[in-house]
């Protein structure tokens, strides 16, 4: 640990309490010329910390800003294998945690951006990912027993993690859209990208990278033109540790229900947040349009569609409006 993050850590212990900048020093084993530039550098990364002669420091408030300790503190014991590594930007954390599993980096690596330049969605969209009002993680699974079609579950586990993260971080009911889409408030606020590497010889899945998209802020200037009626924000005004409340609690659920083994055991989370359930909906593929009613989404995550016609189909993936 940084001598950055373990002062931020005594600060944050000490909260809105006085340290002793000459004791603080010595704890640390540096000099009381050290903690002040380090105490410089945390106000500019935006922590409010007073100091006063004979008194010391005093963290007063702090930004919302993500940090491995902040996050490490609320990891549950499950979680304690993660390899979590901050970037301030980066082009996709999905395409850098693909380099990264064919290079061997292992199971439970974790890759979070402040900001993505080339931030994907599904189907080839683009995901908007501005600096320092989102949280951009990709996480690196290698599942040795788990066979292609099960995929969908992985998405599907990933969505009800990040519903029930963001519903209990927020306090208001997050829907799901089938099959990867977060709503609040009838505006998405998370999207996921799973992407799998197959083994040619094996016919299994070799690699999963589990990409999870949180608009935590509206941006500044708010949203682009193209999805400003459509995007929305977990919170409307800054939440301290709320970015980092939010990471943990995503990857405490998701690896909850993954390490579990019982995949059956979110289903029913899923089921009762899914919110096109029972209504018109419209499944596009391949340009072609074809009308009918979500009745429900079976015990392996595929969408249930009666179509206009009386033909009955399954979904594992595609395209779908609400009509």
């Amino acid at each position: 640990m940084r001598t950055k993050e373990k002062l931020l850590q005594i600060l944050e212990k000490n909260k809105n309490n006085w340290i002793s900048g000459e004791e603080t020093a010595e704890n640390l084993s540096i000099s009381r010329a050290a903690i002040w530039k380090t105490v410089k550098s945390l106000r500019n990364d935006g922590y409010i910390i007073d100091a006063v002669r004979n008194k010391g420091y005093r963290l007063v408030s702090e930004v919302d800003e993500i940090t491995e300790l902040g996050i490490w503190k609320y990891l549950s014991p499950e979680c304690r294998m993660l390899d979590i590594h901050l970037l301030t930007e980066v082009g996709s954390t999905n395409v850098l945690l693909r380099q990264k599993a064919d290079e061997g980096y292992q199971e439970g690596t974790v890759l979070i951006a402040s900001m993505q330049t080339d931030g994907r969605g599904r189907l080839g969209r683009r995901f908007y990912s501005p600096a320092d009002t989102g949280i951009y993680m990709s996480l690196l699974l290698r599942p040795v027993t788990i066979q292609p079609e099960y995929a969908l579950r992985l998405t599907t586990i990933a969505a009800a993690a990040a519903a029930e993260t963001i519903e209990l971080a927020s306090g208001k009911i997050a829907a799901i859209k089938w099959v990867n889409d977060i709503y609040l408030d009838g505006k998405k606020v998370c999207g996921i990208l799973t992407e799998g590497s197959v083994g040619m010889e094996s016919g299994q899945i070799d690699s999963v990278i589990v990409g999870v998209g949180i608009n935590v802020y509206e941006p500044e200037k708010g949203f682009p033109e193209e999805i400003k009626e459509t995007a929305g924000a977990v919170f409307d005004k800054n939440i301290p540790d709320g970015k980092n409340i939010l990471a943990a609690g995503f990857l405490n659920r998701f690896m909850r229900y993954y390490l579990s083994g019982d995949f059956d055991s979110y289903i029913a989370e899923y089921r009762k947040r899914c919110f096109i359930l029972g209504k018109g909906i419209s499944v596009i593929k391949q340009a072609q349009v074809k009308r009918g009613i979500a009745e429900d989404i079976d015990d392996d995550c595929r969408l249930i569609v009666r179509y206009d016609d009386g033909s009955v189909e399954r979904l594992s993936g595609g395209e779908i409006k609400i009509n």
